[in-house]
């Protein structure tokens, strides 16, 4: 019967150290990864301001619905000279 009562606990162990992985990955990181493939996506038809000479600039992406969304776009003119 300890026996039994070992691989319990270690069972429970494990589907508490999984469930803790996945509450920190949905709670952390899924937002993080959303929000920056958001922006990646939408940057191809965001209107980015034509006189940005930082590394990224702060774009307006337009979905087809009309509803305005900032993203922070890479700014593909960054570092060239004239």
């Amino acid at each position: 019967m300890k026996e039994a009562t070992g691989e319990l606990s270690t069972t429970m162990i494990a589907v508490v150290a999984i469930a803790a992985v996945l509450t920190i990955f949905t709670v952390v990181l899924l937002p993080y990864l959303r929000s920056s493939l958001n922006s990646r996506l939408h940057c191809a038809d965001a209107t980015c301001p034509t006189d940005c000479t930082d590394a990224t600039c702060a774009c307006t992406y337009i979905d087809e619905n009309g509803a305005a969304t900032a993203v922070t776009c890479n700014n593909p003119n960054h570092g060239e000279t004239d």
